[in-house]
């Protein structure tokens, strides 16, 4: 692989290095206590930000990347102080993280898996990386989340929405802020029931890997429970930029719903193919047919223009909502690059204030302090709502939003409308589900 230039930035003024006799909180063992991977001895600490910044989800990751300097802004003490205002822990200070200024490097996952455990492995071993976040795959997530299990850093996951990343490849030292296929599929089923009726039979294409996968299982069994019928499944290339061949069969199965379980510019693609196909069109054992995603983002809908009308599906946040920390992260956001933030650049906003405020709760950035900080940790101020960070998995349950394309924008950037807040009682599940079967947690490593 050919790595991208990695750059040391992000640090907005100097400040004084965190007391060596700092006393620790009783959440950090003593048998944790030992030296490990990357830790700090100067006045910085550095983050490894690994989003794809080329590939079908760039356009998600270069979000991504945006909201991870505005973090490191904030949390260096620079502008509005964003989230730090709203989020309910008070433990953060505008001083870096335990009185160190925060540094970070990037690379390019480019959604491929090798890619980025490459990159993520030189952030660690060559920029002294202490904790790598990012991806806008599953299959990135759970392949950079192992290899940080295994180097003895914390992995705080970007966007990544398949069950396994905290069902069976699941790992103690990597964490998931978003939401997940099942919970969409809790979400979203009896919307879909409610607006479409209960007699209806479905035709699923899927992105080929870890996400595509458990997020069409996780749409068939909510849909079917509710009395839909599953005509076909139909597996995709993430590679594949054109869907035709793909869109055709779906008007000679019976089906009157087209579930596309792709995302970013495959889902633009798919769903461009499918509607110059006239499927929305149509009409298919009496009914209109309908198109639905599960997974949706502003930036996959506003790639589609107005092919996403009307069309339902779930997403982690979205700009338009009104509590005072969605308010207060879009108006920082917005200040700094002069447009709203996607849901990928408010989770990992999210992630790594969650990260620093563990290490500040826990007193250390060993891994395992961290770990134990994080596991059970109820919060709130973030944008969605009361979220409590699962000790069995590292699971964040909350709201969930189903969402709709917007029949009239008011601009580029308002085109999706909240249909549905979901509570979170709605989408949570037991650790051992059946969809979430065969992973083990495993203990915290901490490296070194």
């Amino acid at each position: 692989m050919t790595r991208t230039n990695f750059t040391r930035r992000g640090v907005l003024r100097t400040g004084a290095v965190a007391g060596a006799g700092v006393a620790l909180p009783t959440i950090f063992t003593a048998s944790s206590a030992a030296a490990y991977t990357n830790e700090p001895t100067g006045g910085t600490v550095t983050l490894g930000f690994n989003v794809p910044q080329t590939g079908p989800y760039a356009d998600e990751g270069a979000d991504e990347l945006r909201a991870y300097e505005l973090a490191v802004e904030h949390l260096n003490g620079g502008g509005d102080g964003g989230l730090l205002n709203t989020f309910s822990s008070k433990a953060l200070k505008g001083n870096g993280i335990l009185g160190k200024k925060i540094e970070y490097v990037t690379g390019d996952t480019q959604t491929k898996s090798d890619a980025a455990r490459a990159s993520a492995r030189s952030m660690i071993e060559k920029d002294g990386a202490i904790m790598i976040t990012g991806g806008s795959s599953s299959g990135v997530a759970v392949a950079v989340q192992d290899l940080c299990q295994s180097a003895g850093v914390i992995f705080m996951a970007g966007l990544t929405h398949s069950n396994d990343t905290t069902g069976k490849d699941k790992k103690a030292n990597g964490f998931r802020h978003f939401f997940n296929a099942y919970m969409s599929g809790a979400a979203l089923a009896p919307v879909l029931a409610a607006q479409y009726g209960t007699d209806r039979k479905a035709y699923h294409l899927t992105a080929d890997y870890t996400w595509g996968w458990t997020q069409e299982e996780s749409i068939v069994a909510a849909t079917e429970a509710l009395g839909w019928e599953t005509v076909n499944t139909v597996l995709t290339p993430l590679a594949a930029t054109d869907f035709s061949s793909y869109i055709a069969p779906v008007l000679n199965s019976g089906a009157d719903v087209l579930v596309l379980n792709h995302y970013g510019g495959n889902m633009v693609n798919s769903l461009t193919n499918a509607v110059q196909f006239g499927l929305r069109e149509k009409i298919i054992n009496n009914k209109n047919f309908e198109i639905v995603v599960p997974l949706y983002s502003r930036l996959m809908a506003r790639g589609a223009g107005e092919n996403v009308k009307g069309i339902l599906g779930s997403t982690n946040w979205h700009w338009s909502l009104q509590d005072e920390a969605s308010k207060a992260f879009v108006k920082s956001f917005g200040t700094k690059y002069g447009f709203p933030p996607s849901q990928a650049a408010q989770t990992c906003y999210a992630q790594t204030l969650l990260y620093a405020d563990a290490c500040e709760r826990a007193g250390t950035f060993n891994p395992c302090g961290i770990a134990e900080a994080l596991e059970g940790f109820e919060f709130d101020g973030l944008g969605n709502g009361p979220t409590l960070y699962r000790a069995e998995d590292h699971q964040c349950f909350k709201d969930v939003l189903v969402v709709r394309g917007k029949e009239n924008p008011t601009s580029e950037f308002d085109v999706l409308e909240v249909v549905e807040v979901t509570p979170r009682a709605q989408v949570e599940y037991a650790h051992d589900h059946p969809m979430f079967a065969g992973g083990n947690l495993g203990s915290c490593n901490p490296g070194a």
